[in-house]
């Protein structure tokens, strides 16, 4: 379990992060927790300039509906990348496990059936504790993360398609 902060943020500096589209799904379910992690997301997203209209928020009922969401988003191929934002909070029966295993697989899918960098920002914790403090309390907000990480990736694609073409592929 981590101890620190891993959220804290510093600025990019992406060049022409204004003409990136990006695509937020968000799991209703645990919605004390998701809306933080949204909320963190688009805070970053709009400081490295991506234009408020070149982001979209979808909701989904549960985590389990990210896979499918995701997907659709990926697949319409108008979005540069898709963060997929949940919790899960384990309980006394499996279903964590099914679910949390599920959607990270689905994320996965996502990253290597499509061209569009998905993001897997889905909190599995013990307990509400944990999601709160991974959610914009003392361990940071992973919201935060996963923009940024969307927006390396999409920098990283963009930079290799740039390379790629000087190469004639």
């Amino acid at each position: 379990m981590a101890t620190v902060n891993l959220s804290d943020y510093k600025p990019l500096q992406i060049n022409d992060a204004g003409s990136f589209r990006i695509g937020i799904v968000v799991s209703e379910w645990n919605d004390f927790v998701t809306y933080n992690l949204r909320d963190g997301a688009l805070e970053v997203l709009k400081k490295e300039g991506v234009k408020e209209d070149n982001i979209k928020v979808f909701k989904v009922p549960g985590a389990f509906e990210l896979n499918y969401a995701s997907m659709q988003l990926c697949k319409e191929g108008i979005f540069d990348a898709v963060i997929a934002i949940g919790c899960v909070i384990r309980g006394e029966t499996p279903h964590f496990d099914y679910v949390c295993s599920a959607v990270a697989q689905g994320i996965k899918d996502c990253n290597i059936l499509t061209d569009v960098p998905t993001i897997f920002c889905l909190l599995t914790d013990d307990n509400k504790e944990q999601s709160i403090a991974r959610s914009g309390g003392d361990l940071g907000n992973k919201g935060i993360e996963a923009a940024v990480t969307a927006l390396q990736m999409i920098d990283f694609k963009k930079k290799l398609n740039a390379k790629l073409g000087q190469i004639g592929f």
